[in-house]
């Protein structure tokens, strides 16, 4: 009986997660047919923008501080005092910056999607929304899309700038480490790439946690169970999916291919 209901819930799993590559489609295909319900899109940004600014805030903060923790102690053995500001700046902007806020969006965002469209599926709202002749994909879907896919590039930008921050902080009053020291480190290190990459990596993962959020939403059934069961597995696979599509990303960009861009 628990193979049977193993392979029922992987069926299932792998018709949801077709679905949402359709889903993506139909959205791109809206989009490009400028199909965008302006007051929800407004509406959406706020939720995903300024409404998670401070959580994307101390997180970032937090995690500069403890990175430099971490490495300050290991350099200063090694007399590599100038790497220091330099490996946190590329730590952040290639991998910790874009990819902590993306999950920070999925835990919070991703999960509010797929409740709030998951309630609206099992309480027939979305036929009511075809029934007056209006697609749940302009009035739900793409405002989403939008949202995420403008506003964590935004917060991953801040929460980098976030990071140095606290790395700075830490840097001086744990090692004496001067702020100019770790400023001309970071100068020397980071490029204009890495910085493009974190945004090109923010919007992608922002496009998957909406699609996902979404799909999951539309696809939930069993009501407030199957509410509950959407919630928590769209989240689940927003974050394996971030981190399966920040490994490839990673390997493109930063594989002889991403410095070849700025010539």
């Amino acid at each position: 009986m628990s193979s049977k209901t193993s392979s029922n819930a992987i069926q299932i799993w792998l018709e949801r997660l077709l679905a949402a590559f359709f889903l993506a489609g139909q959205a791109v295909i809206h989009l490009l047919q400028g199909k965008i319900h302006q007051r929800n899109t407004r509406e959406q940004m706020a939720i995903v923008g300024p409404d998670s600014l401070i959580i994307a805030l101390v997180t970032a903060t937090f995690v500069g501080m403890v990175f430099t923790i971490q490495v300050a102690r290991e350099f200063l053995n090694f007399g590599a005092v100038q790497a220091i500001g330099g490996v946190l700046a590329l730590a952040l902007s290639r991998e910790l910056a874009p990819v902590l806020t993306a999950v920070v969006l999925a835990a919070r965002v991703g999960s509010a999607f797929a409740a709030e469209i998951g309630t609206m599926k099992v309480t027939e709202q979305i036929d009511a929304l075809y029934v007056l002749k209006s697609d749940p994909i302009d009035y739900l879907v793409i405002p989403r899309l939008i949202a995420c896919c403008a506003m964590l590039p935004i917060l991953t930008m801040i929460s980098l700038v976030m990071g140095l921050m606290g790395g700075v902080f830490v840097a001086n009053l744990v090692y004496n480490i001067s702020q100019t020291t770790f400023i001309d480190s970071i100068k020397t290190f980071l490029q204009i790439w890495d910085l493009v990459s974190a945004l090109i990596k923010a919007v992608i993962f922002g496009g998957i946690i909406a699609i996902i959020g979404c799909n999951w939403g539309l696809t939930t059934t069993g009501g407030a169970k199957g509410v509950g069961e959407s919630t928590t597995t769209a989240v689940v696979m927003a974050l394996i999916a971030i981190f399966i599509t920040n490994f490839f990303l990673s390997w493109i960009m930063f594989q002889g291919l991403g410095r070849q861009f700025l010539n």
